[in-house]
Order: structure tokens, then C-alpha cells, then sequence
């Protein structure tokens, strides 16, 4: 048997059908694709006035000071009794070490809060030192 009858005989017409249907289907789909893609585009561009792609700040500015809250504030007190256990100056990764065996909540975070409060300032050899004039002035 050969032909349309062979075609007829084993589903062909069927399955050239689905084969045009997911062929079409595709490139309809990619069609839509490129069409919408300026929007998509558009979207990234302008991505910083979207409040979804926004960062999260935890600190508020309020002039020259910066406020915490208070479990902020606390977290920076036990970061300081951390420091305090170390020389003048320490490496990020000692004082993270510590408040992770010490339990502190978020220690990443909050060290993060008190670099960018700059609490915890860097020296010119690589290391850290604690600021505590403005350590007093934010926290206290």
C-alpha cells in the first residue's frame, strides 16, 4: 500500500494536523512574543519607578541623623558588646562569626545596617573599627 491510502491507513491526516496545529501554535506565540516586547523593554527601563523592583531600606534619614527602630537599636547594642570583646580594630567576617554563635538575629542584615549607618567604619588596613561617637548619637 502506498500514498494517500498508507496516509489514510496509519492516522496521517491526524497526525500532520497536529503537527501544523503545535507548528502554528509556536508561531503564533512568538509572534505575540516580539510584538510585546517594547512593553517588556519599557518595563525594565523605568524598572526603578516600579514599587515591586524598589529596595527596602531599613534605615530612615531624617537630615544628618539616622533613626533605628528599637530592635535596631538593640542589635546595635549587642554588636557593640562584640566589638568590645575584640581589639580596636576587627575583620567583618570575626564580628559575624561571633553573632552567629551568640544567636543574634539577622546578624548579616544588621551588620549591614551598621556599616551603611557607619557605626562600623573601615580602616586603611583592611579592617574595621567601631565609631562610637556616632554610635552614641544614633543609638543613644
Amino acid at each position: 500500500m502506498y500514498g494517500l491510502q498508507a496516509i489514510s491507513a496509519n492516522n496521517g491526516w491526524a497526525m500532520s494536523a497536529v503537527g501544523i496545529t503545535i507548528v502554528f501554535t509556536g508561531l503564533v506565540m512568538l509572534s505575540f512574543s516580539i510584538a510585546q516586547l517594547h512593553k517588556i523593554l519599557a518595563l525594565w527601563e523605568n524598572r526603578k519607578d516600579i514599587s515591586f523592583f524598589k529596595k527596602k531600606k531599613s534605615l530612615q534619614s531624617v537630615g544628618s541623623d539616622t533613626l533605628f527602630s528599637e530592635n535596631q537599636k538593640e542589635t546595635a547594642k549587642q554588636f557593640y558588646l562584640l566589638a568590645r570583646t575584640m581589639k580596636d580594630s576587627f575583620s567583618l567576617q570575626r564580628i559575624l562569626f561571633m553573632a552567629e554563635i551568640s544567636g543574634l538575629k539577622s546578624p548579616h542584615s544588621s551588620l549591614n545596617t551598621l556599616l551603611n549607618a557607619k557605626i562600623i567604619v573601615q580602616d586603611d588596613k583592611g579592617y574595621y573599627f567601631w565609631d562610637r561617637d556616632v554610635f552614641k548619637k544614633i543609638v543613644k
